[in-house]
């Protein structure tokens, strides 16, 4: 693993100096080098798990500050995402996103249907300035991979990312919605080994990139996941590396 470069496309940052310690060593500890962040914490784990199974959100705001900062003093090894709050004006997002290298979307947390006006509205502001989108599905009306796929559709210059392996761990039928549309990328964490091998097959290694869901997850049982799928090094470079930084629109 030394000698091949690891780009974590999806971990959270919690506010305080040894949240960012902690990550930083994590990271060391696994071999990543680099890791797309975004807050967490914004709702319990118990809360959340109980909106993700019978809905309901919160209109609560992430802590971007906390994550805007923890990655100023990271050493460039840090990108943040907006985490955005549909229940406030786009305008925030428009104020603050010049900071951030994209966007991140949580109906989960939210409960704002894809589709929803307060939805498009942010992703046009992410055109504006440039960012890609990173999303999860849900297994509900308004919130599932067909809603996702209409919203990228109206926004064909943009990359979204399905957020962690589709809907569920075993999401073949998810792999094959978006298998069409080519500014959908699929994100690996959470997904079975079966499920991230059926995403190489289906949709190329161009188009799945890894995440680990730290610290929720431990990056190294998702590291460990695309180490016995014996990936060809230019597999690895692709769903490891360069989808990463091609998401963020930033040189390898």
């Amino acid at each position: 693993m030394s000698n091949r470069r690891i780009f974590d496309a999806h971990a959270h940052l919690a506010p305080g100096e040894e949240s960012l310690s902690r990550l930083l060593k994590e990271m060391d500890n696994c071999g990543i080098d680099r890791a797309i962040v975004v807050a967490g914490a914004v709702v319990s784990a118990d809360v959340l798990s109980r909106q993700i199974i019978e809905g309901g959100f919160v209109k609560d705001d992430a802590d971007n500050d906390a994550v805007r900062a923890g990655c100023a003093r990271s050493g460039g090894r840090l990108a943040p995402l907006f985490f955005a709050n549909p229940h406030r004006p786009a305008s925030v997002y428009r104020e603050q996103g010049p900071d951030f290298q994209g966007l991140k979307l949580a109906p989960s947390v939210h409960g704002v249907p894809f589709e929803d006006e307060r939805t498009v509205a942010l992703i046009e502001v992410a055109v504006e300035l440039g960012h890609n989108v990173y999303a999860h599905c849900l297994h509900r009306a308004d919130f599932g991979v067909r809603d996702l796929i209409c919203l990228a559709a109206r926004f064909p210059d943009t990359t979204f990312i399905l957020g962690h392996a589709g809907v569920g761990d075993l999401d073949f039928y998810g792999i094959d919605l978006i298998k069409p549309e080519d500014n959908i990328l699929l994100e690996t964490s959470c997904g079975l080994t079966a499920t991230v091998r059926t995403a190489l097959s289906r949709l190329g290694a161009q188009r799945v990139v890894f995440g680990s869901e730290y610290p929720m997850q431990s990056p190294r049982v998702e590291l460990t996941k695309l180490e016995v799928l014996n990936l060809t090094a230019e597999e690895w470079q692709a769903v490891a590396w360069d989808n990463a930084h091609r998401f963020l629109g930033a040189p390898r």
